[in-house]
């Protein structure tokens, strides 16, 4: 049974860093594609950064040179860090993982205010 349990969030002011992580169970992470969408009230939801099997990673524009998706396959753990954070990164955050079928974590909430 695959799982996906996300931590991290919550307030953090604008320019500030935070860290989202996803616990994966049921499927190693290395081989499967995993990513982070996150979807701001009024908007669809979107990819943030994805890592295929390979290592490969992609960026949304919107925070490319901002944030750094990685994993630690002996954790079985995806990781988001956002850095330099922007009011508009204000969202619920998702992980995400392709094994066959789409997986979501549940979102959590990332706030950017002063």
């Amino acid at each position: 049974q695959v799982q996906l349990v996300v931590s991290g969030g919550g307030l953090v002011q604008p320019v500030g860093s935070l860290r989202l992580s996803c616990v994966v169970s049921g499927v190693k992470i290395d081989l499967v594609t995993a990513g982070w969408f996150r979807q701001a009230p009024g908007k669809q939801r979107e990819l943030v950064a994805g890592i295929g099997s390979s290592g490969t990673t992609n960026y949304a524009d919107s925070v490319k040179g901002r944030s750094t998706i990685s994993r630690d396959n002996a954790k079985n753990m995806v990781y988001l860090q956002m850095n330099n954070l922007k009011f508009e990164d204000t969202a619920v955050y998702y992980c995400y993982i392709y094994y066959g079928r789409d997986y979501w974590g549940q979102g959590t909430q990332v706030t950017v205010s002063s």
